[in-house]
């Protein structure tokens, strides 16, 4: 019973070490550029989505549940 606890615990030590340093990638200079691009973040384009909606909301003429103001003339 013994040997089995230390065997699943071995094994369970190996796979989360190995789920935690497998992403883990030496990154050359030359290569950084492309990680740097405006695609690779998260919330690039939250501005040009907000604008979107707003517009969409002023062609709609109503709001649609995202807390915005306003009607059909595109004032607040």
């Amino acid at each position: 019973m013994r040997d089995f606890i230390f065997l699943v615990i071995s094994a369970i030590s190996i796979l989360a070490f190995a789920y935690i340093f497998g992403g883990c990638a030496v990154v050359k200079p030359y290569e950084r550029e492309n990680l740097a691009d405006r695609i690779m973040d998260f919330d690039a384009f939250g501005e040009e989505r907000a604008m979107e909606r707003h517009f969409l909301e002023t062609r709609e003429g109503s709001i649609g549940g995202n807390g915005g103001a306003g009607g059909g003339c595109a004032c607040n």
